[in-house]
């Protein structure tokens, strides 16, 4: 039998927001309350990538849509068009849901077809005075904008994808060719903004590491080039003073692997001097071969679970639009969500209650987390195994048996449960959440 020990008279720290994501709903069109399901699960972060769709959208978030003539004047506010972005925006922000400004591009899946805007930019210092000028209007209200705050502006998405930049969907360059875009524009964007953070490069991964082979996101099977790129942009920011305020990476293997990847980028960023660099996981899924099933509800929160015992500072997962093909949240047909919407909605309270509680288990494949705070005690239990397991729960301040509970599982959708005993008999790819008040 598999022990479980929870404590909430002992506290680890913050619960860290492990539950963010990629896009969301998107405004205006949003008219079966996508985004009201966002806020009832307090995801705290969206960033703002892939955000038109795989083609770009020609109308949100990136470079080439908000100003879309590179040879205009920077300075002027009529050579931008911010239309759709600032409805997106403003609708997130009034539902508690922070941007997550990815300056750049949307990948171009086609490029070899044809490439429109994944090159290196003419002008690296325009380019950077391009993005001031978006931070400003989001920031202190340039050109009718906003005061919105938004804090995270992170430069490109995956530059390393591939070795040859006629193979690369996302950055038609050499990484010489970043490494000096990055220098340009973070050393004056932290030179106009120093309260802001400013980083990237959104890496395609660490996948060398156990030599993971991923058939998602263009990102298999040149997982060599992903570290030589990672040691080398590295090594560029510490010998050229550029200002690195959080490192993102992406993954979309399993939470085992996850979890070793996120101690290697801390290490690293560490041994060059970073040692203050937040790390983002802030593109990850486990994989859309089981969208829909209770299991994607077990890998989601196993994944969450696991994070946020790690050196990671944040996680975003990767689609919460229901458009995409990624998005495992909502039902494309019906609109409803699928149960894998509830594993950000337990996440989301514990989230909220902010101190995470002690807790831990013997059993390798079941995940537990514990969190209290105003008002509230909880804790969730993932079975992440193929089997059922019977588990010994032991629970230091709180009373069992006042635990309100919610059961997900093939038969259960967040569906009450009657108060747990003692002992557990969890079915498999199941999740227990238990509440106090």
């Amino acid at each position: 039998m598999s022990t479980i020990r929870i404590d909430f008279d002992k506290t680890l720290g913050r619960v860290k927001p492990m539950h963010a994501v990629n896009n969301t709903q998107s405004a205006p069109y949003d008219p079966f309350g996508g985004l009201d399901k966002f806020a009832a699960a307090h995801i705290p972060y969206s960033r703002l990538h892939d955000t038109g769709g795989a083609f770009g959208g020609a109308r949100f978030v990136d470079i080439a849509n908000v100003f879309p003539c590179f040879d205009a004047d920077e300075n002027d506010p009529a050579s931008y068009d911010f239309a759709y972005t600032d409805v997106l925006l403003s609708a997130m922000s009034a539902k508690g849901i922070k941007p997550f400004y990815r300056l750049g591009t949307t990948i171009e899946n086609f490029h070899k077809i044809k490439a429109y805007h994944i090159f290196p930019p003419k002008d690296y210092a325009k380019w950077a005075r391009i993005c001031e000028h978006i931070v400003l209007h989001y920031n202190e209200g340039w050109a009718d904008g906003f005061h919105m705050g938004i804090e995270y502006w992170e430069i490109w998405n995956e530059p390393d994808n591939e070795r040859d930049p006629l193979d690369n969907a996302c950055w038609r360059g050499t990484k010489e060719d970043y490494y000096e875009l990055y220098r340009v524009s973070s050393t004056y964007l932290k030179s106009k903004f120093p309260h802001l953070k400013i980083g990237g490069y959104a890496s395609c991964g660490f996948y060398e590491l156990t030599h993971t082979v991923i058939q998602a996101a263009n990102s298999s099977q040149r997982t060599g080039y992903f570290l030589e790129f990672f040691e080398g942009f590295l090594a560029f920011c510490r010998d050229n003073g550029c200002p690195l305020d959080f490192f993102s990476w992406h993954s979309y293997a399993p939470v085992k692997d996850n979890i070793l990847y996120a101690a290697h980028a801390r290490e690293r960023l560490d041994a060059y001097g970073f040692n203050d660099c937040e790390v983002f996981l802030n593109e990850w899924n486990p994989g859309t071969h089981n969208r829909g099933k209770t299991r994607d509800a077990a890998d989601i929160l196993a994944m969450m679970i696991g994070l946020q015992n790690t050196s990671t500072d944040m996680c975003m997962y990767y689609n919460a639009a229901e458009r995409t093909g990624y998005c495992g949240i909502f039902n494309p047909l019906t609109h409803e969500v699928f149960k894998a919407y509830y594993s950000f909605f337990v996440f989301g309270q514990m989230y909220a209650m902010g101190d995470q509680a002690f807790s831990e288990t013997d059993e390798e494949k079941l995940y537990v987390m514990a969190a209290s705070g105003n008002g509230k005690k909880g804790f969730a239990i993932v079975n992440h195994s193929k089997l059922e397991k019977t588990v010994d729960l032991s629970v230091t301040g709180a009373d069992l048996s006042l635990g309100k509970v919610k059961a997900i599982d093939d038969e259960h959708t967040f569906d009450d449960l009657a108060p747990l005993g003692s002992t557990l008999t969890r079915p498999p790819s199941s999740i227990r959440y238990v509440e106090f008040e």
